[in-house]
């Protein structure tokens, strides 16, 4: 069992500029805390949606409900840049790995339950949501590769979310668009591209059955182990989780 500070300082701005929860990772990390474990106890210390720094917007919750923690994790560790091996750093944000292992139970647990929660919805509803894309799209392209045609990309994405969602991604992007009030432009931000991927995730959970969500999300699950992109959560128990997920919508 990882121990937690339970009794963790609120996320405020110091005179300095400096959050509480930057000042508390420096000061765990220098006291001989782990900084991996200290990161996660920062993280759940951070209780802002977003902030903009050096001309950078931070979007860490999508629309209130799934936290990007890798996000929170990037702009905590850009405090203390001496302090974190470069490698270890590089691994957990560019690839998710964890330079220490912990179970489902030690990960919430320092967390906290809100952004555990939170995470959950992020990784379900957008990273999941994603990979389910791409899984489709690769079994579109050796259906296409069997037949003798060719790949071309503007087809295999139009007929991975026909087959996902129904419809096309420019007539989902467009109504996804008119019902947030959001302008139709040629161009998507990566923050609008998170809110769409969650918006799909919804959408698939609407209008599917539980033996089709269920499926297609363990699809998704297997594409992500397969390219290395979920090892860091190899001891999570996915389905209850998803069924935790799922039930709170």
């Amino acid at each position: 069992m990882v121990d937690v500070d339970s009794d963790l300082p609120p996320s405020e701005v110091t005179t300095s500029g400096e959050t509480e929860a930057e000042r508390y990772l420096r000061q765990e990390i220098l006291s001989g805390k782990h900084w991996y474990i200290a990161l996660l106890e920062a993280v759940r210390l951070c209780d802002r949606d977003e902030e903009t720094r050096d001309g950078r917007t931070y979007r860490y919750l999508i629309k209130g409900e799934a936290c990007d923690w890798l996000l929170i994790a990037e702009r905590l560790l850009e405090a203390v840049p001496d302090l974190i091996p470069e490698m270890e750093k590089a691994a957990l944000l560019f690839h998710g790995e964890a330079p220490l292992t912990l179970s489902a139970e030690e990960f919430r647990e320092l967390l906290g339950d809100v952004k555990y929660r939170q995470y959950l919805n992020y990784f379900y509803g957008i990273t999941t949501e994603e990979a389910l894309t791409m899984a489709v799209e690769e079994e579109i392209r050796k259906e296409r590769h069997v037949s003798g045609l060719t790949g071309e990309t503007d087809v295999v994405a139009n007929e991975a979310y026909r087959r996902i969602y129904g419809s096309t991604r420019t007539i989902l992007l467009r109504n996804f668009r008119k019902e947030k009030g959001y302008p139709q432009q040629a161009s998507i931000s990566l923050t609008e591209l998170k809110e769409f991927t969650y918006w799909l995730f919804k959408f698939r959970l609407k209008h599917n059955e539980k033996a089709r969500i269920a499926s297609d999300t363990k699809k998704a699950l297997v594409w992500l182990n397969r390219q290395g992109l979920a090892r860091q959560l190899t001891k999570h128990d996915f389905k209850q989780e998803f069924v935790e997920v799922v039930e709170g919508e």
